[in-house]
């Protein structure tokens, strides 16, 4: 199994709920929602384009350029157009800072 990688600080989170970062080469964008921080790969299966922007609701991310959904603790795309998930990665905050690694 791969370590966690340092990728931000939960200071970071003052002025945005998001964050683009990279883990092992891969955009993923971070997300502080509520009390829980997710990782997921900033990249819309459907259609290539970045999640950066898209809104949260239900758990979810909306991809701003065709409405698919995935959910945010699996990946899972919930509705069309997009049919395969996006990665996730395990995220964990020690001493004020963000760890992540991918899924197993």
């Amino acid at each position: 199994m791969l370590d966690f990688e340092e990728i931000a600080s939960v200071d970071d989170f003052k002025e945005s709920d998001r964050l683009e970062v990279f883990i092992d080469d891969t955009p993923v964008l971070l997300l502080h929602v509520g009390e829980q921080y997710f990782a997921i790969e900033d990249v819309c299966t459907h259609d290539g384009q970045p999640l950066t922007d898209g809104c949260i609701e239900d758990g979810a991310i909306i991809c701003p350029r065709h409405g698919a959904r995935f959910d945010l603790q699996s990946g899972k795309a919930l509705c069309m157009p997009a049919t395969k998930p996006v990665r996730t990665f395990e995220v964990e905050v020690r001493d004020q800072k963000i760890f992540a690694r991918p899924q197993s």
